[in-house]
């Protein structure tokens, strides 16, 4: 008995055992370079949907805000003998500013095809007109062919720069999906709102075009805004450097993904490529281009994506932009010859005249910077109210909105039955045998990822029929289960054991048998490419779970999160057909946001809901969350559970629950 002890104590105090996790390697940077997925039609049918809702939910896009009249002012017309010019101020959302140039035709009769022409990180940007690059170049020279296109400010530029940095955006905004990013996103999709709104534009011909930064504005809007129907993002989207300023790093937008793919996006709506041979886009003929021209094969469409390359230094100059008017032509103006749309002589107006506020501020209601997070939480608690479920059907409709939203800030992949497995090789810890249970040490893994959860299987000897199942998760692993000494299970354990359950105790990402990892989460926009160690825990309960959950063997599986496990416990069982779920609070004050920071510091979790979201997805499932003290708010969840009816479900309890009740409470339920 002292040798059955001994060998199981050894699972636990050998500390040269460790597991080689895959996800433990140096992280991801914006410079690393990504080569494209081989995509079937099939496999890229799946990973389009799935990006554009990442995409939409690291810009904090979900869920939508409600929408609020953007009160365009378009004022200060200088009229040209073929064109003009007006400043324009309007409200993506209230109090915040999207400032800009609208140049239109004159002389010639619409409706127009619009353009929103975002810049990129010039020095003086929609201002700037040097040789390397013009945006009121390439602004007047489209006037004067037939469009209406609209110049905006980056944010922290020019007239935006009276409101907000560039540089927004840190931790705290990052919890609520706001970021530099996002809040230019906003700014492009409102700007085709205010394009259409305008008479003298066809909202059916709507094209968008910037570069560099401006390029992956433009990649961006259209991967998720189907109103443009044609694009040209410039010197941009490479499979090396992926953008280098914080407007082009949102939190969770890059994780298994790059511009390639989000570039891609734009199938089989018409894409030219702008690269040249001086910067990141040097290869794009040879690499970037037959990467997303290969997503174009798959509708069809090779002939609706081109590629130039200009023999230059990063730019947007004459050459760049006359194939991109030669581009727009084509396709929105229908013009079959298009050799004729050359670059004319223009001559830039004062800055005075093209600056919205150059003579007086920024109108009285407009949000000082400091203001604009607390004035975006109210609205995302205003969305999330509105979504909150009354009965089974919006129940069902929460489910797939805000299921897919928290999935994809959580960055959670849903492995069925053929994609989880055993991942430690057979006989490498022999099953122990005891006298009223046996323990064998395993490794569970998601195929192809290289991944590793090590666990303890407990069960009763011999087996009865499809025994229930109970994992159980604690925030030092494993090992705090188990007597190093006897290698006796924990009290809870065995009381879990005697009930005719399985037990499973398991060490989630960087706990008990995982060691020190290369990953440092201080790297400049770490989040834009990698999950956090908090969301990589999350993902280890959901994966274990879901090895359960779908085989044909288990007849009901249960969660037990101890201490601030019960945290990700609680984030992760939703996901699942779990049956039964009692998690730690551990007074956990969920609605302060330094809270979130030290502990779960998950890009847009709060923005979709965090626990009450995760509540409201176990429902009508058995739910207890004890130890919440005066801190942890289960209110939300209490009225999903009592509007649908199932309040019998839902405990609640301020204090800790004992651990001898516990199991009992896992047994009974």
């Amino acid at each position: 008995m002292a040798e059955q002890h001994h060998e199981l104590a050894h699972v636990f105090t050998d500390p040269s055992q460790t597991v080689n996790d895959a996800r433990g390697a140096a992280s991801r940077d914006l410079n690393t370079p990504y080569t494209f997925p081989d995509y079937t039609k099939a496999e890229w049918t799946e990973k389009s949907a799935s990006l554009r809702q990442q995409i939409r939910v690291a810009n904090g896009l979900v869920p939508e805000h409600e929408s609020t009249p953007i009160n365009a002012q378009i004022f200060g017309k200088i009229e040209r003998e073929d064109y003009t010019v007006e400043k324009v101020h309007f409200e993506p959302f209230p109090g915040f500013f999207t400032t800009g140039n609208l140049y239109r035709p004159k002389g010639k009769t619409g409706p127009f095809p619009g353009i929103v022409s975002p810049h990129g990180h010039w020095g003086r940007g929609r201002l700037e007109d040097i040789e390397r690059g013009s945006i009121p170049g390439r602004c007047i020279n489209f006037a004067k062919q037939g469009y209406v296109i609209f110049a905006y400010d980056m944010i922290g530029y020019n007239d935006s720069g009276k409101q907000i940095e560039h540089r927004y955006g840190e931790a705290e905004q990052a919890l609520w999906g706001l970021s530099a990013m996002g809040l230019q996103l906003q700014n492009g999709i409102r700007a085709i709102d205010f394009l259409q709104d305008l008479p003298d534009v066809d909202k059916e011909r709507i094209g968008c075009t910037g570069a560099s930064g401006g390029g992956t504005q433009t990649f961006i809007l259209t991967a998720v805004d189907d109103r443009i129907k044609v694009s040209a993002p410039v010197n941009m989207i490479s499979a090396t450097m992926q953008g280098g300023c914080i407007c082009e790093n949102a939190p969770n937008l890059r994780l298994e993904a790059s511009n390639l793919e989000i570039g891609a996006l734009m199938a089989p709506r018409p894409l030219l490529l702008v690269s040249c041979t001086g910067d990141w886009t040097s290869k794009t003929p040879t690499v970037e281009y037959p990467a997303i021209r290969s997503i174009y094969a798959h509708f069809d469409a090779e002939d609706k994506i081109h590629q130039v390359q200009v023999d230059a230094e990063h730019n947007y100059n004459k050459e760049s932009r006359e194939a991109v008017y030669e581009w727009f032509a084509k396709w929105l103006l229908g013009a079959e010859d298009t050799s004729g749309f050359k670059e004319v002589p223009y001559e830039v107006e004062s800055d005075e005249d093209l600056l919205v506020f150059s003579d007086h501020d920024m109108p009285m209601h407009a949000l000082k910077q400091e203001d604009i997070l607390p004035a975006w939480i109210k609205r995302s608690q205003d969305a999330l109210e509105l979504r909150k479920p009354k009965n089974k059907t919006q129940h069902q409709n929460f489910r797939e909105e805000m299921g897919s939203a928290l999935q994809h800030s959580l960055g959670l992949h849903l492995p069925d039955s053929s994609e989880v497995t055993l991942v430690e090789p057979e006989g490498a810890f022999p099953t122990t045998y005891h006298p009223d249970f046996s323990a064998r040490h395993v490794v569970i893994g998601r195929k192809g990822v290289g991944d590793a959860i090590p666990a303890i299987l407990f069960r009763t000897e011999p087996l009865v029929g499809h025994d229930p199942v109970v994992v159980v998760v604690h925030p030092e692993g494993k090992e705090k289960l188990i007597d190093p000494e006897t290698g006796q299970p924990s009290r809870m354990i065995k009381e879990l054991i005697n009930s005719d359950r399985k037990v499973l105790i398991i060490d989630v990402f960087g706990i008990g048998e995982h060691g020190e990892y290369e990953r440092s989460e201080e790297t400049n926009f770490f989040t834009t490419y990698n999950r956090t160690t908090a969301a990589l825990r999350v993902q280890d309960i959901v994966t274990t779970l879901l090895y359960f959950t779908t085989r044909g063997d288990v007849s009901e599986v249960g969660l037990i999160g101890i201490g601030e496990a019960g945290l990700w416990a609680l984030l992760a069982a939703g996901f699942t057909n779990i049956k039964k779920v009692i998690v730690d609070a551990v007074e956990f004050d969920n609605t302060n946001d330094d809270a979130f920071l030290h502990t779960l510091p998950i890009p847009s979790l709060r923005r979709v809901g965090d626990f009450c979201t995760a509540g409201t997805l176990l429902a009508p499932r058995n739910l207890i969350i004890h130890n919440t003290g005066d801190g942890f708010d289960t209110s939300g969840i209490e009225e999903v559970y009592q509007n649908l009816g199932i309040e019998q479900n839902l405990l609640i309890r301020k204090e800790i629950m004992p651990d001898a009740e516990i199991a009992g409470r896992i047994a009974e339920l």
